[in-house]
């Protein structure tokens, strides 16, 4: 189970079922969202808990996605496609991982604008 939470600690969340590979993205929206890359990986929607959700506040920045984050302390928490049929994921940022766990999942890494960065095995998904 992969646990995380908020600055502040007013949102955590926690997910069961597999993760994926994690993923940096450093497209304009993601940088201008976190000030620098957004690095998650995608949870099963249906496995994803959310406790303190009346402390989130979402925005819907493109017609494919909106980002999720704290109302409190402005913690960048998820990146959630709206059309949940064609994605069963939500891809979040989680506080506890060790260098070695963070190296073994790394798989791709998008590189600015329409640039990706492939580790051996990984798979291509862009849902901006």
């Amino acid at each position: 189970m992969l646990k995380g939470s908020c600055l502040c600690g007013a949102v955590t969340f926690e997910a069961t079922g597999p993760a994926s590979p994690v993923e940096v993205c450093h497209c304009t929206q993601c940088r201008k969202w976190t000030g620098h890359f957004f690095a998650n990986v995608e949870v099963p929607r249906d496995g994803l808990t959310i406790h303190g959700e009346n402390n989130m506040t979402w925005h819907r920045s493109s017609e494919k996605v909106r980002r999720g984050f704290c109302a409190t302390c402005g913690s960048t928490l998820f990146f959630d496609p709206i059309d949940r049929n064609k994605h069963q994921w939500v891809a979040s940022r989680w506080a506890r991982w060790t260098p070695d766990r963070l190296e073994d999942r790394a798989a791709y890494l998008h590189c600015g604008e329409g640039r990706l960065l492939r580790h051996p095995g990984g798979e291509q998904q862009n849902a901006h």
